[in-house]
């Protein structure tokens, strides 16, 4: 096995560690093996690989997701610097719907996470120039493309930058708050 797959506390999420070969050179790591995440029940297929990349430490993106049918699982990970992670739960039926987790996730430690459909998901960077990788399991979809705001109160997310000082685009500072969205996900 190349991966370790850790579930979290909020069902379906989940944290996956790849193990390193390391010698004088550097590294290598297996990220994604099929056979091994159909084995921890990970069975979906990937069409779409995503970067960004965030010039300063402070950026938000987010909290963005896609609503059926083009709703996305995504697999995230960092390729240069550090982002706390940010997952909101969206499906209604959930026992943790409104809840959200935050993880850090960084170029050092090599983790990704994988954030079903019926997540928000969103970032800040830790430190400046942070790349961001992610896998899709669906196409981006103008027309299916949501989100809920990142500083909606309610949610309780604690930012590691003030509101003021974030550094975020225009897009999400017009996203609605999170008793504003539909029933997307049942």
């Amino acid at each position: 096995m190349s991966l370790e797959i850790h579930s979290l506390r909020i069902d379906g999420i989940k944290l996956i560690r790849s193990k390193r070969i390391s010698d004088a050179r550097g590294y290598f790591a297996a990220t994604y093996v099929r056979s091994e995440f159909a084995a921890a029940g990970i069975d979906h297929e990937f069409v779409q690989d995503n970067e960004s990349r965030s010039g300063a430490a402070g950026t938000i993106r987010g909290l963005h997701f896609q609503i059926p049918p083009f709703a996305q699982t995504k697999l995230v990970r960092v390729l240069r610097g550090r982002i706390l992670d940010v997952v909101v739960d969206l499906r209604r039926s959930s026992r943790s719907y409104g809840k959200h987790l935050a993880i850090e996730l960084s170029e050092a430690a090599g983790e990704q996470l994988l954030v079903p459909a019926g997540f928000a998901h969103g970032f800040c960077t830790l430190e400046p120039d942070s790349i961001v990788f992610y896998k899709v399991d669906n196409v981006y979809s103008a027309e299916h493309d949501r989100g809920v705001h990142w500083a909606d109160a309610s949610l309780g997310i604690e930012w590691p930058v003030a509101a003021a000082d974030a550094i975020v685009s225009e897009k999400d500072r017009g996203l609605p708050q999170f008793r504003e969205l539909p029933a997307y996900f049942d």
